[in-house]
């Protein structure tokens, strides 16, 4: 099996790399101490045809398959995590919810604004109490001739405040029930529709984390997505390509933390030689690159499985797991690589260490990730 880079892959690593200079690096700290969500610079990725990967030409989209995506995710979170965040969550979750399962006129209303970034997108599945425990939702829509009326709370909702429209999935049957959720398209400022409290967090701080709050929020029926009660089994199917997104994530911060820790220790001098000359160094390095390695093969299977339209409930699982895993491991050994200086913002290394956290809890804690691929190979 072989994943060399297509041309369309080194087309889009180069324009990202080149955009990332001089559109993200400049002010990537700064944002990260604000929790500043850079609307515009989504707007220009937008422009690059980034926001809207997966989508179709003919709905304004770039076009392309599961290998450029990753490709995209992972060269921007080698920059900064937290755009690469956004931008995955925003093409994978609300924006690929509509190009799965919505219909012609659903499709032909959001995709354009979505790929074009005219419109940021949001999705909301988790809930305060319920965590990954789905079935047991507390936001429930009631059916009212032919609306809907929802009440309830969402939380961890990337975009939640800045976002245009959110596809949500709610409870329209009996708690517990898999057929009993249903997912609705609901535009920002539909009455009763509003953000609540946004996040203070440890990484990815320039990636917007807010509550959707629901108080008697009325929405048409013409806005459900699929079918009543299809809400939950349409999540699962998404959350299979937003774990490949996370994967990609994990495996861009790796990557910017090793490049960042070999570029120190070969330029670091102690008694008269880099620090990369010494075995404790130099260990270090072959392990995080091998690692790196591994999960990019991972990673670049399951995008290539979707991409051929094979189920990758396993193998999203897998990629996920371990890239998340090892961006943790090698972003952690960058901060000791650098040393004092790993802890200090003056350089990079503290940065990366705080975003590959998020890798292990978003899209589903590793536990999760693990319990998915227990049931895979036990069938």
């Amino acid at each position: 099996m072989e994943f060399n880079y297509t041309e369309n892959q080194r087309m889009i690593a180069d324009m990202i790399r080149d955009f990332g200079a001089k559109n993200i690096k400049p002010k990537m700290m700064e944002w990260d101490e604000s929790q500043e969500f850079p609307v515009e610079v989504f707007k220009q990725l937008g422009e690059l045809g980034l926001m809207g990967v997966l989508v179709p030409t003919e709905y304004g989209g770039s076009g392309f398959g599961y290998l450029e995506y990753v490709t995209a995710i992972a060269e921007l979170s080698k920059i900064d995590g937290s755009i690469g965040l956004s931008m995955a969550a925003h093409n994978s979750l609300c924006t690929g919810h509509i190009l799965q399962f919505g219909n012609e006129a659903q499709k032909k209303q959001y995709l354009p604004k979505l790929a074009t970034a005219e419109w940021i997108g949001a999705w909301g599945l988790t809930e305060p109490n319920t965590g990954s425990d789905a079935g047991n939702m507390r936001t429930v829509a009631v059916q009212d001739g032919d609306y809907y009326v929802i009440n309830g709370a969402k939380n961890f909702i990337t975009h939640g405040k800045t976002g245009n429209v959110a596809v949500v999935i709610v409870r329209t049957g009996e708690v517990g029930d898999s057929h009993g959720m249903t997912a609705f398209i609901i535009e920002k400022g539909t009455p009763g529709f509003s953000a609540g409290r946004k996040e203070d967090k440890l990484g990815m701080r320039a990636s917007e984390t807010t509550e959707l709050i629901f108080e008697d929020c009325r929405v048409h029926k013409d806005q459900i997505l699929g079918n009543v009660g299809e809400g939950f089994i349409q999540a699962m199917k998404v959350l299979d390509g937003g774990r490949i997104s996370i994967a990609a994530l994990s495996l861009g911060i790796a990557q910017g933390a090793f490049e960042a820790a070999l570029a120190y220790s070969q330029e670091r001098q102690q008694f008269n030689k880099s620090i990369s000359s010494f075995q404790g160094i130099a260990f270090k390095l072959a392990d995080m690159a091998t690692e790196i390695e591994a999960a990019a093969l991972l990673t670049y299977q399951a995008a290539d499985m979707k991409n051929r339209g094979l189920n990758v409930n396993k193998e999203s699982a897998m990629a996920k797991l371990y890239a998340s895993e090892v961006s943790v491991r090698v972003a952690n050994e960058g901060v000791q690589i650098f040393g004092g200086y790993g802890f200090t913002k003056d350089y990079p290394a503290e940065k990366y260490y705080r975003d590959a956290k998020l890798c292990t809890i978003g899209e589903g804690t590793s536990e999760i990730q693990k319990l998915v691929i227990s049931r895979a190979i036990l069938k």
